[in-house]
């Protein structure tokens, strides 16, 4: 394998986050399955350099890029991610890595409370009687034809 993309260190909270495989047939077993840190590398080379899944290099010795592509899909099924993105921000915000002056929030990203329900009145006016709004004409009907 080339240069490894993921240390001991991060393997060691990886790795029981990964559900466990399956058994393998006993008749017909086929190719033995790539191993899962093999597979989360070139999982990683693939998103991080943006090459297409069936351009993922054999001699990274990571499987082919369909079975890096299967085994993504089978554990973002298995909800890996969500509670590895917390264990990684949590470790990082108790080294103190995280540098908050480039974080952007915005409404897309994190749903903002209603003004209504925290009592008040929305500044903005809607509808009809609003101030500023023109007075709306009734939408016209086509005449019936005979």
């Amino acid at each position: 394998m080339a240069k490894a993309i993921i240390d001991d260190e991060l393997w060691a909270l990886i790795e029981p986050l990964l559900p466990a495989a399956k058994p393998r047939r006993f008749r017909y077993p086929g190719r033995k399955p790539v191993g899962d840190r093999a597979a989360l590398t070139g999982i990683l080379f693939v998103l991080k350099s943006g090459i297409r899944w069936s351009d993922l290099p054999a001699e990274m010795g990571c499987g082919s890029g369909i079975s890096c592509w299967r085994r993504l899909r089978e554990w973002q099924r298995a909800g890996v991610w969500d509670p590895l993105h917390g264990i990684l921000l949590a470790k990082l915000r108790a080294a103190d890595r995280i540098d908050f002056s480039r974080v952007a929030v915005d409404a897309i990203s994190v749903r903002s409370a209603a003004p209504r329900k925290l009592g008040r009145k929305s500044p903005v006016a809607h509808g009809p009687d609003a101030p500023g709004e023109p007075a709306r004409a009734p939408p016209r009907r086509r005449p019936r034809s005979c």
